[in-house]
Parts: C-alpha cells; structure tokens; sequence
C-alpha cells in the first residue's frame, strides 16, 4: 500500500522578470487574479486534495509571501472594530493552522531540481506533491489537478505527473511525456520523458503541467545530478534517473490551465477566474462584452 500525500512543495523563489516593474517589489506570486494572489490559488487546490503541510522554496524579497500565510492581529481587530464579520471569516478560513507550513531558502537560482531539493528535510522520506504556482488548473469535473492525481495515486502508486494536451507545432516549448498501458480512465504508464523536444520528434502532445507526486528518492537523484540546461539543475534530468527504477504515470488534467508567468496567461486567468464568480461575473461579462464591442 502506498503512503499517503501529505506534504506539498511550493517553489516561490523565482524572479518573475517577465512582469517587471511590477515585479520589482511585490513577487509574482503575489499578483492577484480577480482577489486572490497566484500563491493562493494553487494552495487552496494543494489544500483541497488533502495535504496537510506546505513547503515554501523562497529566496530574497519574498517575506510577503510568509506574511500573507500569517495572522495580521492589526487587520482582524480594525475588521471585528468595523462589523466586517465576513471579511474577518474569510481571512480565517485562507490562514493555514500553526504548524502546517514551513519557509526554506534556496540562496542561489540554481533551477527547479535545486529548489525541490532545498525541501529534503523538511519533506523527509515520504512521497510529496510539487505544485508550480505559476500554473493555475481550472477543472471541469469539480475536481481540482491534484485532487485527481492523489486519487489516480491511490491505485497506481509511483510517482505521478498531471498532462494536458498541447498544440502539435508547439511541443519543442514543453516537457512531453511518451505513454503505454492505459491504468485508469485518463491515467496512462509513461513510456518517455522528453524535455523541449526537438520539432517533428515529440512522442505524443500531452506536455507535463506544473504538478507532481514523486517519491523521496529523487531527493539522492537530485544531490548528485549535474547542472544540465540552463547550468541548472534540472528536475526532469533526475525524473528520468528515478524512472529506471521506479514507473511514473500520466494523469490528463480535465480543464483548462494558466501559464501565470506569462501575461497573456495571467491575463487569460483573470478573465476566467472572474467569469466562474457568481458575485461578479454578470457584471464583468457585461463590462467585457462593452470593451470588445469597443465602447
């Protein structure tokens, strides 16, 4: 029997140059789609497939996010002062119970195997779920990305990566995956990990999406692997290391996803985060259909 989820990675160390200035102070993470920021987002998805503690990977400038996971005694006095009772139960219900994340640092930007090994200790020898909070998964099924791979987990054990679909002249932009033996519904053993491949040689369109189940022993992969692209230490190199060993399955995600780290797709993200709001959404559907009509 596999061991549960429980524990979840955070890389937040990045230096989201692709939105500066507005970057310059405030993190990419903590940029907001509709009200709540990026981080948030993809921590109530780790939250509602079950997992119990958080791993942040930071680095310099990024203390806010570890304010914005705190109480602010300050804000809940001033809001209970004001008779703003749903407000205060709302920051109530986003702050994470004492002892169920932690705050590492990953001094040097040394790439995504790097920052995941930064968390080894606090992960210890148990699998883990790696959640990159540039990537916001809206799904179909009422279900979240990782709510659906804890559960594919539940019958495949190994290490799972969630998929989706890309265009075919685009693959050489993604980690694509190669798949066999169908284990579930949408679940497939992965045959090829292949990072950016070359055009015209791609195994399939399905490209990795920003969430995974991996087990402890990519942490020893990950100690010894070489600096690869980039003079990072690449996270796929070591994935396909532990593939010799161990199998990896591919869980295609049931919706649509966001690349946060760009502007078209932080943009995109807002537009349908806001549209699945029933408290805002006839109005902004309104308002958006004026500004396309040109009004």
């Amino acid at each position: 029997m596999s061991k549960p989820i429980r524990k979840a990675i955070l890389p937040v160390a990045g230096l989201g140059t692709r939105f500066l200035p507005a970057t310059k102070a405030v993190p990419k993470e903590m940029l907001t789609v509709v009200d709540r920021p990026v981080v948030q987002h993809v921590v109530d998805e780790a939250l509602a497939a079950g997992i119990e503690h958080i791993v942040f990977v930071t680095g310099r400038n990024k203390a806010v996010i570890e304010d914005h996971f705190d109480r602010q005694f300050e804000l809940e006095r001033t809001l209970e002062g004001r008779g703003k009772l749903k407000e205060l139960e709302q920051l109530d219900r986003d702050t994470p119970q004492a002892g169920t994340t932690s705050f590492t640092r990953q001094q040097l930007p040394l790439g995504l195997g790097h920052a995941v090994w930064c968390a080894r200790d606090i992960i210890g020898d148990e699998p883990f779920a790696l959640l990159l909070p540039d990537m916001l998964h809206m799904g179909r099924n009422g279900k979240g990305c990782l709510a659906n791979m804890v559960e594919a987990y539940a019958k495949t054990g190994g290490n799972v990566v969630s998929v989706y679909e890309v265009p075919d002249d685009q693959t050489h932009q993604y980690g694509i995956v190669g798949t066999g033996e169908k284990k579930a519904e949408g679940v497939h053993a992965i045959t090829q990990m292949v990072e950016k491949p070359k055009p015209g040689t791609a195994p399939t369109n399905l490209a990795i999406s920003g969430r995974y189940i991996l087990q402890p022993a990519i942490f020893d992969l990950l100690a010894k692997q070489e600096a690869g692209a980039g003079g990072e230490i690449q996270l796929t190199d070591s994935m396909l290391k532990l593939q010799e060993s161990e199998p990896f399955y591919a869980v295609t995600f049931d919706g649509a996803i966001y690349d946060c780290g760009s502007k078209i797709g932080f943009l995109m993200a807002n537009v349908a985060y806001a549209l699945s709001r029933p408290d805002i959404a006839p109005q902004f559907r309104a308002e958006l259909q004026g500004v396309l009509a040109g009004n």
